[in-house]
């Protein structure tokens, strides 16, 4: 009864009938990963509030290429995933699919296009591969698959039961994930999802140096054929990545390959400097 009290409140926001204009236009379906996304002068600010957290925004996603995203604490890295995701809408401006306001399309079928690991992940007391499909088919070759890019493989097979191994304890016997495993498995739905674009938040916050090393030694291979976009407060991941773009104060103030923005002694160049001289 205590449990069913606190699910009322969920139920009744499931329930509220959502104020935003509903798209319909179906999005294109493409073999070959080809998306062009664009930001146009967006800006956002949440509701009742005048502090803008992202400020005029520009900026061309390039389909079939790694993109980081970089800059301090509170610079708007991942409002911009969210607005990119539509989990929010833009205060001003537009963000375009292929040249149409993404406000226009099927919004299930705008985010099927995501395969997307937040900061603030969740696994849930379920089966690993329920898990993983996290509501999509059954597929388990494609599944192990997901588990070896993302380097969680070996550990669920070392579960007595490997994919119908329920994870934690609170509906029966399970096993207990460290936060770094569960970052593993969080990057496996995500790449079993095999969506076009791939958005990896913080992926290696919670590993060990090791495992960071080999997550970006498979990070090629984890995106082959997909866009990929990389937020991360760790300089080094961005030397795999074909462009970089470096928030500041809610606007995007450089951009460029890893090469390009050094050479420019701007933000980035002292972000790297600065954690470079921790290994000096």
């Amino acid at each position: 009864r205590q449990c069913c009290g606190y699910l009322q409140e969920f139920l009744d926001f499931m329930d509220m009938e959502d104020p935003r204009p509903a798209g319909s236009i179906p999005v294109e379906k493409r073999d070959d990963g080809q998306f062009e996304i664009a930001f146009e002068h967006v800006s956002f600010r949440y509701p009742g509030t005048s502090e803008w957290v992202l400020r005029d925004v520009s900026f061309r996603l390039d389909t079939l290429g790694k993109l980081a995203v970089v800059g301090p604490n509170g610079a708007g890295k991942t409002t911009f995933i969210k607005l990119l995701c539509r989990l929010y809408d833009p205060t001003e401006g537009r963000i375009t699919l292929n040249g149409v306001d993404i406000r226009k399309y099927d919004e299930d079928e705008y985010r099927d296009l995501f395969g997307v690991v937040f900061q603030d992940f969740k696994l849930f007391a379920l089966p690993v591969w329920e898990n993983l499909a996290a509501g999509y088919a059954r597929d388990d070759a494609r599944m192990w698959r997901a588990l070896a890019q993302a380097g969680a493989d070996g550990l669920v097979r070392s579960w007595p039961e490997g994919l119908e191994t329920r994870l934690y304890k609170d509906l029966g016997d399970g096993v207990m994930v460290s936060g770094g495993e569960a970052q593993k498995l969080a990057l496996a739905r995500a790449l079993y999802k095999d969506a076009p674009l791939v958005i990896l938040d913080e992926p290696t916050a919670a590993l060990d140096p090791i495992s960071e090393a080999e997550v970006y030694k498979r990070f090629d291979r984890m995106v082959t054929g997909r866009t990929a976009v990389y937020i991360s407060h760790r300089m080094s991941s961005c030397r795999f990545c074909d462009k970089i773009a470096v928030f500041d104060g809610g606007r995007i103030v450089e951009q460029g390959s890893h090469e390009e923005l050094l050479a420019a002694g701007g933000l980035y160049a002292r972000l790297w400097e600065a954690q470079a001289s921790y290994y000096a």
